[in-house]
């Protein structure tokens, strides 16, 4: 459905992969019934080996062929970029105004459960 459980945001000098063990960590403890993670090929590597030693998870990595040229949908890609769009609905996300990564994390928290909200009961009209 594209809608996140759980972000953190980290400073530029995280690298990605570091940053998902982080997130990964996190979410194993209260959501024991993941068992499938799909990431894109920047979390490639080394990343999927720990994801089955330290947590028993396959990691699933939606790469581009060689033979892509341009702009091609990938499978299951699409929900992370449109998940993406939603959130850039929103004034506060859509450029990188906050100072702190706790209130750049509150501010994802506060739009997903708006979505989720107006997913659960949509206004009249829809």
């Amino acid at each position: 459905m594209g809608l996140l459980l759980a972000v953190i945001v980290h400073s530029a000098h995280v690298q990605d992969r570091d940053g998902a063990r982080y997130l990964l960590t996190y979410i194993a403890e209260w959501l024991p019934r993941v068992h499938t993670v799909v990431a894109d090929g920047g979390y490639a590597g080394r990343l999927v080996g720990w994801v089955r030693a330290t947590l028993g998870w396959t990691l699933s990595v939606i790469k581009r062929t060689a033979d892509m040229v341009g702009f091609e949908v990938l499978p299951t890609r699409w929900v992370v970029e449109r998940t993406f769009a939603w959130l850039g609905n929103y004034r506060r996300l859509s450029k990188d105004y906050e100072g702190r990564t706790e209130v750049s994390e509150a501010f994802i928290y506060v739009a997903m459960i708006h979505l989720m909200l107006r997913r659960f009961d949509p206004p009249d009209g829809f």
